[in-house]
């Protein structure tokens, strides 16, 4: 089994398009098959610098990881259509040989002019069809001679002949058997008039060449399948299988999901962080949101795939096992962050905090925060991963719970505060000094009986004291904060606080 990603040098890489890299990628390690990337780059009119470089390392951010490509090289080298045009041609003018394929050499205002006619004859969105090539310049309408003088003197283009009155059958691994009528299809060019090939041409050529036997892409390229199967005919090669994958769809299922929708709603659509290199406006990638790449990946599979058993958390590995074809919807995927978040913060509780402490470590210094013993950051994480979706979210979380709360309180923290508890705090604090094992389970225990003593319900205690020592009136266990500031830290807010408000700050 050989499977490809061939993305197009266009721009960034769409999340559907990371996606269609997924599942080529899980069904070729699942059955112990190839994977190759190749770039798809015949339109040099709508190439943008950087975009290859950037796909590469969005999907090697994602984990999916290629035999053969342009970035490893491979024994199907070179990678590049640019870098195949020497190939094409000679495939075109055999077409032509074979009479499924022809010349033409009209200009782009004798096209023109002839859609005008047509349209005015009554005939909507006239194409270079059966129709219409009998009036046009080309090796069907023109004396041999002429077409032989004109090929050394003038530009032209191969087009493929598209028979009449055929359909077109062939079976989709996801939508069964699919159908289309000639009539309805045009003479693509193949060939054009530089000499490169169009995506039609190179993609099956290439595809052939390099041993496709599954070709997974998305649902937009279904009606260039017909013209494909018809070129597998023509060459009298064997046809891969064809697999079209459901559309990503907005939140409210109105459309394919664009940037646009993405940018209205708030959440990323690129995998990376993209600058676009003539207008200079960056997009947020969801790496850069704060997401892990096992979150996204695992998210982006469950965007049209129903997976047989009761679950939703996969690690790749475990996608590998569970994918299939056969449990992909023909219905487009509506797209959910608040879903993609909750993936995601599944795995950021899985991933163990000796993994997650470098990139919170990284964060924290760019941001220029406070400096943090390791061991702290560490179990300040460890408390954070339970609650937050996303990296920069653990971040604000050890920032918040690190950083010495600004006194005076705001006003809605102060109405929050029991005076009877302030009263009893220097008692707390002498108890707190007699702690031999500084751990959660022992201050609970102390905090409670000091709550006993002094006849305060923990109801009035645990807020106050939350909020003096954090700034906050809620997060995550008291006592295991209490654990990771440390007596002294305790200390040193308590008597803040006491000098701003002016109580006692001893027993």
């Amino acid at each position: 089994m050989v499977l490809r990603f061939a993305p197009s040098p266009t721009g960034p890489l769409h999340i559907g398009g990371v996606r269609t890299a997924l599942y080529n990628y899980l069904l070729a390690r699942q059955k112990n098959g190839k994977l190759i990337l190749r770039i798809e780059d015949t339109d040099q009119t709508r190439y943008v610098p950087g975009a290859e470089e950037y796909i590469i390392e969005a999907l090697t951010w994602c984990g999916i990881e290629f035999d053969e490509g342009p970035h490893i090289g491979g024994p199907n080298a070179p990678y590049r259509q640019s870098e195949r045009k020497s190939l094409y041609a000679q495939y075109a003018h055999l077409l032509v040989e074979r009479g499924w394929a022809y010349y033409a050499f009209d200009t782009e205002e004798e096209l023109e002019l002839m859609r005008k006619r047509f349209e005015a004859a009554g005939i909507i969105s006239p194409q270079y069809n059966a129709i219409t090539r009998p009036y046009m310049k080309n090796s069907l309408t023109l004396p041999p001679d002429e077409v032989q003088a004109r090929i050394r003197a003038e530009p032209y283009v191969i087009r493929f002949l598209m028979p009449r009155n055929k359909e077109v059958r062939f079976y989709d691994e996801i939508r069964g058997w699919v159908a289309f009528h000639t009539k309805e299809l045009d003479d693509k060019v193949l060939l054009k008039s530089d000499g490169m090939p169009t995506y039609h041409l190179a993609n099956v050529v290439d595809d052939h060449l390099m041993g496709v036997t599954h070709v997974i892409r998305g649902e937009e390229w279904l009606p260039s399948t017909p013209l494909h199967v018809l070129l597998y005919e023509a060459f009298e090669w064997e046809k891969p299988k064809f697999a079209h994958l459901p559309l990503l769809l907005r939140p409210d299922g109105g459309g394919k999901l664009s940037k646009r929708d993405a940018d209205q709603l708030g959440f990323p659509v690129f995998p990376l962080t993209w600058k676009d290199p003539e207008t200079g406006e960056v997009s947020v990638g969801f790496r850069e949101r704060g997401f892990l790449p096992e979150g996204l990946v695992n998210y982006i599979a469950l965007l049209g795939w129903h997976p047989a058993e009761e679950k939703e958390v996969f690690t790749l590995e475990e996608l590998t096992h569970s994918f299939s074809l056969e449990r992909v919807s023909r219905a487009g995927a509506r797209f959910d962050y608040e879903k993609a978040r909750w993936i995601n913060q599944q795995h950021l509780r899985r991933m163990p905090t000796s993994s997650l402490l470098p990139q919170v470590r990284a964060a924290w210094e760019t941001q220029n925060l406070p400096p943090i013993p390791e061991e702290k950051l560490s179990q300040l994480i460890d408390l954070a991963k339970e609650r937050a979706a996303l990296l920069p979210e653990i971040v604000e979380f050890a920032r918040s719970f690190h950083e010495r709360p600004f006194m005076p309180l705001e006003a809605a923290l102060e109405s929050r505060l029991s005076p009877e508890v302030i009263q009893h705090i220097p008692s707390l604090i002498e108890s707190l000094i007699h702690i031999e094992n500084w751990k959660a389970e022992e201050l609970e225990n102390v905090l409670k009986n000091w709550a006993k003593a002094k006849n305060i319900s923990l109801s009035k205690a645990l807020p106050t004291l939350r909020i003096l020592l954090t700034g906050q009136h809620s997060g995550p266990s008291l006592y295991k904060l209490m654990e990771i500031l440390g007596l002294e830290e305790i200390k040193i807010r308590w008597q803040a606080f006491a000098s701003v408000y002016g109580v006692s700050r001893s027993v």
